[in-house]
């Protein structure tokens, strides 16, 4: 499974996502991070989940990254999050 693939499943699982668009943005930091030239260090994260309602961007970006704890620890370098609230 790759990394793409894990993020979503843990996202849609805990959050149930009305939108979900992952984008590995990693080619375009190959030159500050040799890694990233093997793709999934640096990704692009749109989302809108009713969880997020009433919550501040910090707290709703808090959730996310507690979520993605393990990946965080296990290569994700770069995680830009754009959450999405009526």
């Amino acid at each position: 499974m790759t990394r793409t693939e894990r993020i979503r499943t843990i996202l849609t699982n805990a959050l149930s996502p009305e939108i979900l668009e992952i984008e590995d943005e990693s080619a375009a930091h190959a030159g500050h991070n040799p890694a990233a030239a093997n793709g999934e260090t640096h990704y692009h994260l749109r989302i809108k989940a009713a969880k997020f309602e009433g919550l501040s961007r910090v707290d709703q970006h808090r959730i996310i990254y507690d979520l993605l704890a393990r990946e965080l620890y296990s290569g994700l370098h770069a995680l830009r999050i754009s959450t999405i609230v009526n």
